[in-house]
This record gives structure tokens, sequence and C-alpha cells, in this order.
């Protein structure tokens, strides 16, 4: 994944000296984000290392200090494996460095036992945008691509799709549609579709953790739905990286022997494995917060910019499925961008902390995320900094 997207952006392939520019603006924007008075999420990740280890402030409320180190996944990493895989409900789980790596492992280890490589998924989920084309040409998988529409896939397109497939792979949520997420119903019929055919069913839940909310059940019934599972523990626990894959607990053992040839069996991972678990205890339960939250901050924008004189500026979804969204401009997306520093610049207020990607001629996007800092905004101090960030356009 490029530094932008990394960062939450859409990364623009772009020559010389616009490159350069963009390159510029990003440090500036990194440097607001860090100083900025008023932000809606301050994400760890890009703090100073003391900013880093400073999460490590309070860890023995999370794990005994006293027991010993990590060795190639035994003591804490063990503990975290246990501790992701009891919140899915599932029989095991495996820690691995990245997500792209386990969801390799994952998908690969499905392929040997369905005897088929053919992984259906959607076109714009992040194997197919983010990876360089890992499936094919590290696993050996065939990626099919169900929909490129801009949501969910559904169950007709699973059910009558032209080829066989073993797995079938779905995003939740989905992030380059706009974080959307399927109903309830929805996803259990997709489900449903793809053991008709029988297909076995992994969750790329990079974000899965914020989805409790918008389908009104628990992670365990969300992510017993499927037959494997891979969820992030830094994207919303704010770790220092890794990731997990849950799920049977034979699946999990083939897993960990591919995590060592693929290279993940690291020696030591301890400080990763703790800011996990410090993640999950300080993180996950606020997250139905954010969310909440998060569907005020999209309210408040949408009004913000038509009394501003911007009625055809678009928050989608209009009401979030989680505490991350997009916002759509008719402005250059360079405008857009260069615009939201000089903001948090001139101002202390740094409203759009994301870059600005193009969403077409003369269409600027953004994603935008609420976290521990946006609870401080009001719908009003939204739409004052939108006031003062289309004064400034």
């Amino acid at each position: 994944m490029s530094d932008t997207a990394a960062e939450g952006g859409r990364p623009d392939e772009e020559p010389g000296a616009e490159q350069d520019q963009r390159a510029e603006r990003r440090l500036r924007r990194r440097a607001v984000l860090r100083t900025a008075e008023r932000v809606l999420a301050r994400p760890g990740f890009l703090g100073t290392v003391g900013q880093r280890l400073a999460l490590l402030d309070g860890a023995a409320d999370s794990y005994d200090l006293d027991e010993p180190s990590d060795i190639y996944g035994g003591g804490i990493v063990e503990t975290l494996e246990e501790r992701v895989a009891g919140l899915l409900g599932k029989e095991a789980a495996a820690f691995f460095p990245t997500g792209t790596m386990a969801q390799q492992v994952a998908l690969r280890c499905w392929a040997g036992r369905t005897g088929n490589p053919a992984v259906a998924l959607h076109a714009l989920a992040h194997p197919e945008l983010h990876e360089r084309n890992a499936f094919s040409t590290v696993s050996g998988l065939r990626p099919l691509r169900l929909t490129d529409e801009p949501r969910p896939p559904t169950a007709a397109e699973v059910r009558d799709f032209d080829e066989p497939f073993g797995t079938l792979m779905l995003e939740l949520p989905l992030r380059d549609a706009g974080f959307v997420l399927p109903t309830w119903e929805e996803l259990s019929e997709v489900v449903e579709a793809a053991r008709e055919r029988d297909a076995v069913v992994h969750f790329d839940g990079a974000r899965l953790w914020e989805s409790t909310t918008h389908f009104g059940r628990p992670l365990d019934e969300i992510a017993g739905l499927a037959d494997s599972v891979y969820v992030s523990l830094y994207k919303s626990l704010d770790g220092y990286g890794g990731a997990a894959l849950a799920g049977p607990r034979t699946l999990v053992e083939e897993a960990k022997a591919w995590r060592h040839r693929y290279g993940g069996a690291v020696f030591q991972q301890f400080p990763t494995a703790l800011s996990a678990l410090i993640g999950l205890d300080r993180e996950l339960p606020r997250l139905p917060e954010y969310v909440a939250h998060a569907r005020v901050v999209a309210a408040a924008l949408r009004e913000g910019f038509a009394a501003a004189g911007m009625p055809w500026a678009r928050v989608h979804p209009e009401v979030p499925h989680t505490n991350e969204f997009q916002v759509w401009l008719p402005y250059d997306h360079e405008v857009a961008a260069e615009t939201a520093v000089r903001q948090g610049e001139e101002t202390g207020t740094l409203l759009f902390a994301n870059e600005w990607g193009r969403g077409g001629p003369g269409i600027a996007v953004t994603e935008v995320f609420v976290r521990a800092t946006g609870l401080e905004w009001t719908a009003d101090d939204v739409k004052a900094a939108v006031t003062e960030f289309v004064a400034r356009l």
C-alpha cells in the first residue's frame, strides 16, 4: 500500500513537479495533524516515536509485564491469539505481522481444502487495489471479480456467477466504496448463496470491529457467518501493527506453518502484541461511540455545506455505516487538498485530515475518520469549520 493509502487517502500517480508538490503538502498535513488544536481523528501511527511509546503507559493493566517475553510466537502472542479467537467466537487465531500475509495464507489454505484456487471478491476489495496482484503472483490464487459497483456484492451476483470458485471473500466494510456494509439480512443471504455453491466464506474484517452498530449484532455473531475472519490490530485499535486470522483450529495450525514459510515467524513481537491488547481494552469498547458520533458529524457536514452555498457536496453514505465515511466535492482534488491544509495551518482546526484524491474530472474525494478527538466536536463546531473551509476554496 502506498504512503497516502496507508494514511487513509487515495494515491494518484502524477509525474514530476506535481508529485513533489503532493509530497511537500503531505509533510505539511502531517505537521498540522500533530499540532492542530482540533481534529476529528488523530491516528497514533502519525505521531512521534515518543508519542507511540507512550501508548504503553499503563500496559500492566492489559498484561502481566513480569511474564517471560515471547520467542517465535509464545507467551504474550498466544495470549493475544486466544483473546481475538474468543472475541470472534472462533476455535483459534494466529497472529500475523500484516493483513496481506494473513489473508493470502488463509485463502491458500482454503484453496487446498476446496481444490479450487479461484477466489470470488469485489473489484474494489483491498487485494485487488492495494496488494500488487499478490494473490496470483505469490499465492497462485485466481481472483474473480463479482462486481465493480460501489456497493457490497449481492446474493444474486454470488449465486449466478458464471465460474466456479472455492472461496468467497467479503470485505466488511468495503472501504473503497465508502466504508459501506450490507444489511444483516443481505449479508446472511450472500453467505447462504456461497454455501449453495459449496464455497467457503472468508471475511476481510480489517475494520470489522466497528461494524457491530450497523449490524446490531455482537462480534462473535457477525464473525460466525464466516468460515474464517481476518482482523487488523492497528486500523481501529491504534496498535503498532499486525493482524489476526481466526477460524477452525485445523486451519489456523496450517496457517501458522505457512506463516513460517512466508517469513512471518518474527523472533519477538511483544511490543506489537502488547499494543494490540491495549487497543482491545481501550479502543474496542469505544468504537460504538465513535460510530454514533460519526453520524452527527456527517449530518453537520451536509448541513454546513448547504448553508455555505454548496448543496451539491456529498457525504457518502449519508448515514455512515461505521466511524469512517467519504466526502465528495465539485472541485479539483489539488485545490481541495491545499485548502484543507491551509485551514489547519491558519486556524488550528483541521477538518479534513486525510489526503484528497481524484474522484473524476473536477471531483475531489476524501475519507473522514471520527475517533476520540472527534467526540469533542459539536454539530455547530463542524458547521463552523465547514464555513471556514469553503471560504478558503
